[in-house]
C-alpha cells in the first residue's frame, strides 16, 4: 500500500493555500502578507484575494515578494451564485493564471470552478461548514480536488472551521477528495488567524509550478502543528507504522465507524494501526498531540 506523499522523492514544504490582502478584505498589503508568513517559516503562499467586480477581480502578482527560501503560488478566491442556500459561492483556486477571465454574469458555481481547473488551478471547496453547503453542493463542483477540512478564520468567525464531516461522508459514498488546511487569514484586529493551519507539500524542488503539481497529486498532508514523518506499510498491507513527531493519538478512520488508533498519556513517536478490517473504499490517519493540534493525511485507498 503506497501513502502519498510519504512514498515520493523530494523535500516537504510549508505552505498556505488561502490568504486575503488589501486587494480584497485582506488588512495587510500583498507584500506584508508574504513578509508575515516568510518571517513564520513558511516556504510558500498562495494569495488568494476575494475574485469580486467591486475588488477588480485581482489575481495578484506576488513574483516581487519571492526569496530564496520563499515562494508564491498565483490564485484567488472565487465567487459565483448560487448554493442550495441561495449564498455566493466560495470556490479556491490556486495555481490561476495572472490573466483568468473575470466571472460571466451567468456563469455558475460548477461553471466557474470547472473553468480554473481547466486554466491549471488545484480547485478546493471553500470552508463548507461556514456557510451550510449540502452534500450535493459539494459535489456539484465536480472539478474540485480537495475539501478545505479546516479553516483557521472560519473557526474564529462563527465556530464553523472544522469541515472534516463534508470529507468522512463522502469519502464513505465513494467520492475522492484531497483534505486541505488553511489560514484563510485577513489579519484584523482582534482575530488571530494566521500560522495555524497549513498544508506540509513533499515536491522535488521549492518552485510554483512544482508546487502545483504536488498539489494536484496529492501529494502532501494538513497540519496544525504534529508532523508526520513516514508511513510504512506491511503484512501485505494489513498494517501500517505511522512515524510522527511527538504526539498522544494516532488514528486510522474507514468508513461509518471503522476505525484503529493507538493513544498514550505522554508522547509517542511511532504507533503501528491495523488497516484490515476497516469498511470503505477509503481511509485516512488523524494524529493528535498533547494540545489537540491535529494532523491530517490526504485518504487513501484501502
Amino acid at each position: 500500500m503506497n501513502i502519498r506523499p510519504f512514498d515520493q522523492p523530494g523535500g516537504f514544504y510549508r505552505g498556505n493555500l488561502h490568504t486575503h490582502s488589501t486587494a480584497s478584505d485582506g488588512a495587510r498589503s500583498p507584500r506584508a502578507v508574504c513578509y508575515a508568513y516568510r518571517r513564520r517559516g513558511y516556504h510558500f503562499i498562495s494569495l488568494t484575494d476575494h475574485f469580486r467586480e467591486r475588488f477588480g477581480y485581482p489575481v495578484s502578482d506576488t513574483t516581487p515578494f519571492r526569496t530564496g527560501g520563499f515562494t508564491t503560488v498565483f490564485g484567488a478566491e472565487l465567487h459565483a451564485p448560487a448554493t442550495s442556500l441561495g449564498d455566493h459561492w466560495h470556490i479556491l483556486a490556486v495555481g490561476l493564471p495572472l490573466d483568468f477571465t473575470p466571472t460571466g454574469p451567468h456563469e455558475t458555481g460548477a461553471q466557474l470552478a470547472t473553468r480554473a481547473r481547466d486554466a491549471g488551478a488545484y480547485v478546493a471547496a471553500a470552508h463548507p461548514a461556514w456557510y451550510d453547503l449540502t452534500d450535493s453542493d459539494v459535489q456539484s463542483l465536480t472539478a474540485a480536488s480537495a475539501i478545505e477540512i479546516f479553516n483557521t478564520t472560519c473557526q474564529e468567525s462563527n465556530g464553523k472551521g472544522n469541515s472534516v464531516g463534508y470529507l468522512d461522508r463522502l469519502l464513505s459514498q465513494g467520492r475522492y477528495y484531497h483534505a486541505i488546511a488553511t489560514d484563510d487569514a485577513h489579519f484584523h484586529e482582534g482575530r488571530p488567524d494566521v500560522g495555524r493551519n497549513w498544508v506540509m507539500v513533499r515536491s522535488s524542488h521549492l518552485e510554483p509550478a512544482a508546487l502545483l503539481d504536488a498539489l494536484h497529486a496529492g501529494s502532501f498532508y494538513s497540519s496544525q502543528g504534529p508532523e508526520i514523518l513516514d508511513i510504512e506499510s506491511a503484512r501485505g498491507g494489513s498494517k501500517l507504522t505511522v512515524h510522527t513527531s511527538p504526539v498522544r493519538r494516532v488514528c486510522v478512520s474507514g468508513a461509518a465507524a471503522s476505525a484503529d488508533s493507538v493513544a498514550a498519556g505522554s508522547d509517542f513517536t511511532s504507533a503501528e494501526l491495523t488497516v484490515a478490517n476497516l469498511r470503505g473504499p477509503y481511509a485516512r490517519i488523524t494524529v493528535t498531540d498533547k494540545r489537540g493540534n491535529r494532523a491530517w493525511t490526504n485518504p487513501f485507498e484501502l
